[in-house]
This record gives C-alpha cells, structure tokens and sequence, in this order.
C-alpha cells in the first residue's frame, strides 16, 4: 500500500517497504519523522528515499543509492574476519582503515567497566574508515559510522538488536531530523471495545469516506476490540491537531457507546479503575477458566488498590464450594459450567470480600471438555452489582489462549456497561 512520504520537501510515492526484523523496534519512531514503514522481514529493502539493508556488498550499496537518499545499513561490524562491513564501506568510499583513538579509548573503556579482557581483536573495532562519522556505541564495542558523499548518506549500524536500537535511537534519528525538512504526522488512536471490525467499518463508512486526504484511517483489531489509528501528516501542526480533534468527535457521535478513549490515555482496565474510583466503590473477581487473567489485568494499573479488593481463583468445585459457598446441588443440577454457577461464583465472592461489584468466569478453556457437557470455547461471564446478578453464555472457539483473553476482555466490556448505567 503506498503512502505520500516527503523528506527534504520533497513528496513522492513510496514502493511497498520490506523491513529487516531488527527495524521494528524504530519503526514507530521513523514514522513520527515522516518516514512511513511498512515491516516484513527481508535481507534487502527499498523506499524511493530510505533504503535499508541487512548485510551489504558494493552493489547493493551502488542499487540502494541509486533509488534513494538515505541508506541504512545493519550487521557485519563485528571483531570477526566474516565480519566484512567496515571493509566493504571503505573501499567503497575510497577510504583508509584507520585506527580512531577516542572510540578505542571509549571501547577500552566499556571492557574495563565489565571486568573483561581488552585483546587485539577487540581494539581491531576502534579500525574506522576516515571518511566517515564515527557513532559512539555505548550499548557494546561495534561503532555505528555515518558517510556522506553527493548528497547521499550511508549509514552503518551494529546488527544486535539493544545496540542497534540503542544507536538509532540516541544518535541517528536525531541527526536525520536536523539535517532534513520533514513535515509534522500526528497520530491518534481511538480506542473501541466491544464490536467486531467490520461492523465498525460499516457504522463510519460514510464518516472515512469524507475523511481529509491529509488524514488516512488505519483498522487494528485483536480479540474483543479495535483500534482505530488517525495519522494526520502537513506541514502545519495547528491544522493538522485541529482536523483530527473534529474528525474524533464526529466519530463519538457515531460510536461513542463503544469508544473507551484514545490510546495513550486508557486502557479498559484503567477505565473501569476511573469509574470505581469516582463512584467510591469496590470489585472482586472470581475466576475459573481465566485463571486470574481479569485480576492480572485490573492489578496492572497503579493504583488498583483503591478499588479492587482481591480475587479466588476456583478452578475446581471443591474451591468453588469452600471458598465461594457454591452448592454443590447446583453443580450437581446446572454443571460446573453454567450460568447458575456463574452467578452464584459472582455472588459469592461479592459477599465474601463486600464488595459492591464482582466478576465471574467458568467456562471449557480446552483442548479438552473435562468433565462437563459443555463444547470447548463456551465460557459464561457473571456480574454481580448493588442491585443483582446477571450472566451470558459465549462461544470464544479455540485455542486455549484466545478463550482466556477473549473472556477476558468480554468480562471486562460487561463490567464496564454495569458501571456508565
């Protein structure tokens, strides 16, 4: 899929952008300079103004240049004789191998630090080509080396991935972003819980269509919610935070029952946490099936104490009976997977810890039905309130995994519903 790019002023259309595995970890960053990545691991990738390669050869670098003004490169800078980067960049540059003595100090330095052996191999890595900027590594003893030459510039980076990272992050991008004019992208994601992808898409099928061309809508789903990604890109900041604040509250009224916030601000843990707090009242959770993963999810957010009592984790009738006070007449009437153990597991666990609301799971998680008649993926999901109890049976498929999280997450919705009535 292509997508308007601009570097130095510039805006062209981007090829389809394979990127190494290594580079997911500044993907994101590159994209808030403007830089648009699409990630698929690959030895050698192209963008009509980035070109990145994963080990290189003087042809590559020759290809890459051809097609672009930045090239990246990563690996081959080790101590090693396979190790070839270094060599291959300074023929390529017409440069000599010369030993820097800052970086040779600098890496004696971080052997030192670590009680380890400086050998000759080692020192062998302060060897830099004299055309280029050395990148001070304080991550390991590789050196990152920026060239420039008509107008082109090639960078190499260590290919471990902390030291790469660590590079790009601290040295690189900060250089692309004052040597080059980049336009502003913001983004916003709208958080949504509660409804499938495509029906999303068909409630604000008219709203995208009207979108501006500067704003692209991007769908993220995964179990139990989607994320709707806003990225605006111009080059004038004020326009572009005004269009996507009046672009997000058209999409409240079309969707605001499901819409939870915007990313960087709440999680659906941490929104269920905001409205305890505000109504001054108290949960409990009461898990079989999920096996403490709703707890495990409220107690992620700071502050959960204030709100959040505790949690039993019944994984057998015996627990349920002895900790929740479930019959086991009922058990016996309904089976341990039933919306009247659920109800009674979220009731129990209300009394026991007095606490105005509860969650409870019981469900066949898999890959087996145990001892139930229940088909493997039905989970039922009890929530009890001030004022009663009340529970749904659902279907979440395999494999184990996606049942726990999906349960997860559905537990999570209809809790949420109880609390905004």
């Amino acid at each position: 899929m292509d997508e308007e790019i601009s570097l130095k002023e510039n805006k062209i259309k981007t090829r389809k952008l394979e990127l190494n595995r290594n580079l997911n970890a500044f993907k994101g960053r590159l994209e808030l300079l403007a830089v648009d990545l699409d990630s698929r691991e690959t030895r050698f990738d192209r963008m009509e103004q980035l070109t990145i390669i994963g080990g290189t050869s003087a042809h590559d670098l020759k290809e890459a240049q051809l097609n672009a003004e930045i090239v990246i490169v990563t690996g081959g800078l080790g101590p090693t004789k396979d190790d070839i980067t270094k060599h291959t960049l300074a023929e390529y540059f017409d440069s000599e191998l010369k030993m820097n003595s800052e970086i040779e100090k600098h890496i004696e330095a971080l052997f030192k630090k670590a009680n380890y052996s400086f050998t000759k191999v080692n020192r062998q890595q302060a060897l830099l080509p004299t055309k280029c900027t050395p990148i001070k590594n304080n991550y390991g003893s590789a050196s990152g080396m920026w060239f420039e030459e008509n107008h082109k510039v090639v960078i190499s980076l260590p290919g471990v991935p902390n030291e790469m990272k660590g590079l790009m992050m601290d040295e690189v991008l900060p250089k692309i972003q004052q040597k080059y004019t980049l336009p502003f992208i913001i983004h916003k994601t709208v958080m949504t819980f509660g409804m499938g992808e495509s029906v999303v898409a068909e409630k604000i099928e008219a709203w995208e269509d009207e979108l501006p061309s500067f704003i692209k809508l991007a769908y993220l789903p995964s179990y139990g919610k989607v994320r709707l990604r806003l990225s605006a890109k111009g080059n004038n900041k004020s326009i572009l935070e005004v269009a996507l604040k009046s672009e997000i509250e058209k999409l409240y009224l079309l969707i605001g029952d499901i819409i939870l916030g915007l990313e960087e601000a709440d999680t659906i843990e941490a929104v269920i946490g905001k409205l305890l707090t505000e109504k001054k009242q108290t949960l409990a959770t009461a898990e079989s099936c999920t096996g403490g993963n709703i707890a495990a999810q409220i107690t992620s957010v700071p502050g959960a104490s204030a709100y959040f009592v505790g949690s039993v984790v019944s994984y057998t009738s015996a627990v349920k009976t002895q900790e929740l006070k479930v019959s086991p007449e009922l058990i016996k009437q309904h089976s341990v997977v039933s919306a009247a153990v659920a109800e009674a597991m979220a009731v129990g666990i209300q009394q026991k810890y007095k606490t105005d609301y509860a969650i409870a799971t019981t469900g066949n998680a898999g890959p087996t039905a145990d001892e139930t008649d229940k088909t493997v993926g039905v989970v039922f999901i009890a929530i009890a309130t001030p004022s009663g109890v009340k529970s749904k049976e659902y279907f979440f498929g395999k494999p184990r995994q996606k049942v726990i999280d999906r349960a997860t997450s559905m537990a999570f919705e209809m809790l949420r519903k109880e609390l905004v009535k």
